[in-house]
């Protein structure tokens, strides 16, 4: 399988938006739809001028969903910390120059948030972050927006995202047929709100599947 790449439009802002002072970048995208990978691509292009810190780590911890009877839907909106991903981001954009931030990561063997696991240092100069509802508008999710210097939204053929889908749940235990009934009560609720606040994002990313590249959609 090629390796998937960035086109060199896309690549060239990432190294505008990572010269000079501390910026943030939001990428956004519905389940499946390969934020992560975009956002590993990126760290890896930049190398010591980037740093990826994942919104999943403000996932609540699954003895909190079971307390508040909201576990089967998991990956919701309301499912998360956001109160405190926005404090997150706020330290990122203030960082003090002796500071180090640390951020907590989402393990997915685990299904859990680990906290502590991702330092963040003063003099990288663009943070990346990547997550399903950094759009919204709504409740503790407004102020996210607002503290990024820049988001795109990534948008993926709706046939392979749903196959990404499938694979994944496989991956961490689940059989194909309960894969398919958590993605239809549970993931496409959520991408239906994700691909809602698609609008609200400064550049539109498309994954190219037959050329294995992310680029922008207008070129």
């Amino acid at each position: 399988m090629t390796a998937a790449s960035l086109h060199p439009s896309l690549l060239q802002r990432l190294q505008e938006l990572s010269s000079g002072s501390r910026r943030l970048l939001g990428i956004v995208g519905a389940p499946g739809s390969g934020k992560s990978t975009l956002a590993t691509l990126a760290v890896q292009a930049l190398g010591e001028r980037a740093q990826a810190v994942p919104m999943d780590g403000y996932h609540l911890a699954q003895s909190e969903l079971i307390r508040l009877g909201t576990a089967d839907r998991k990956g919701a909106p309301h499912t998360f910390d956001a109160a405190g991903y926005s404090a997150l981001l706020r330290r990122l954009k203030q960082q003090p120059a002796s500071e180090v931030v640390y951020a907590p990561d989402f393990r997915r063997d685990l299904e859990e948030p680990i906290a502590g696991t991702l330092p963040v240092f003063a003099q990288t100069p663009l943070v990346i972050t990547e997550g399903n509802y950094l759009l919204l508008e709504e409740g503790p999710w407004a102020p996210v927006t607002g503290l990024l210097d820049e988001v795109w939204f990534l948008s993926v053929a709706p046939a392979l995202r749903l196959e990404r889908l499938v694979l994944r749940h496989m991956q961490f235990g689940r059989s194909r047929a309960q894969s398919m009934d958590w993605i239809a009560n549970n993931d496409a609720l959520n991408a239906q709100v994700v691909e809602a606040s698609a609008p609200r994002a400064h550049r539109q990313v498309h994954w190219n599947e037959a050329q294995a590249i992310y680029q922008f959609s207008d070129l």
